[in-house]
This record gives structure tokens, C-alpha cells and sequence, in this order.
């Protein structure tokens, strides 16, 4: 990966790391995660911020690679990619601060398929940058799973 600006791969970083930040406060109730009845499989809640760290960079140094790349089809990509980090955003925030367990599984089932679309687009134009996408499209199946079965469980 060659890196023709180094402030804009920061902020594209920061991006993602910044709205799941953000999300995270607003959502407030993190707590909630040890209090509910959970499925088997069920991580323990430490383990979500270091994965989400992780994934939130992955996505901002793919969404650098798209946004420097010559394409023609890189705004689409990137409007795709902020539809789904809109979706992201707003997740936890229904699950968490709202407890709307089916609403935010819903939401979630839209957010997945608004990833598989971007890893499309993204794989169009940089083979690599889609590569660096599907972390999160694994763990966001991991979070179906989950947030389906504490919607049948509570």
C-alpha cells in the first residue's frame, strides 16, 4: 500500500473511529450487555471495544485507498460507505440506549447488506481495500447472531 498523503489516511481513520466513539456515548448504556441474558458464544463486553477499534481502522485505511484511487466509481463507493457507517452509527444507540432488541436486528440485516454492497464496489475499484472490509462484514454476522438471540432471550 503506498501512501500518497499521510493526513488524509489519519483522518480517514479518524472517521470511523470518531462516529463509533461518539455512538458509544450516546448509546450510554453499555452496561446493559452484563445484565442481559446472553446466547452461547456471547463474547464477554471487554472484547467489543478492542475488535471495534480494530475494525474501525480497517476501515479507514479502505476507505483512504477508494478515496485516493483514479476511479470513476469512487464517489459511489464512498456514498455507500457512509450509508453503512450511518447505519453503524445509529446501531448501538437502538440497541443499547433503546433496548429495541428486533428493531435493531432489522437495522443490522440493512447494514449488512449495505457492507456486502460496498466490498462489491470497493473490490471494483481496489482489490485490497475490499479485502480490508470483510473483518466487519464476519464480525457484523457474529453481531446478528448475537443481537437475534438476546432479542429471543429478553
Amino acid at each position: 500500500m503506498k501512501i500518497k498523503n499521510k493526513s488524509t489516511l489519519i483522518i480517514a481513520i479518524l472517521i470511523p473511529l470518531a462516529l463509533g466513539t461518539l455512538s458509544a456515548l450516546i448509546s450510554g448504556n453499555m452496561s446493559l450487555y452484563s445484565t442481559i441474558n446472553k446466547p452461547p458464544l456471547s463474547p464477554p463486553g471487554f472484547i467489543f471495544p478492542i475488535v471495534w477499534i480494530i475494525l474501525y481502522i480497517l476501515m479507514g485505511i479502505s476507505s483512504y485507498l477508494i478515496y485516493e484511487s483514479d476511479s470513476p466509481d469512487k464517489n459511489k463507493a464512498l456514498k455507500t460507505y457512509a450509508a453503512q457507517l450511518f447505519f453503524n452509527f445509529w446501531w448501538s444507540i437502538i440497541f443499547f440506549r433503546f433496548s429495541l432488541y428486533l428493531f435493531a436486528f432489522l437495522w443490522l440485516l440493512v447494514m449488512i447488506f449495505l457492507i456486502a454492497v460496498m466490498i462489491y464496489q470497493f473490490y471494483q475499484i481496489n482489490r485490497f481495500s475490499s479485502y480490508l472490509q470483510i473483518p466487519y462484514l464476519l464480525w457484523c454476522f457474529f453481531a446478528a447472531y448475537l443481537n437475534f438471540m438476546i432479542y429471543r432471550l429478553n
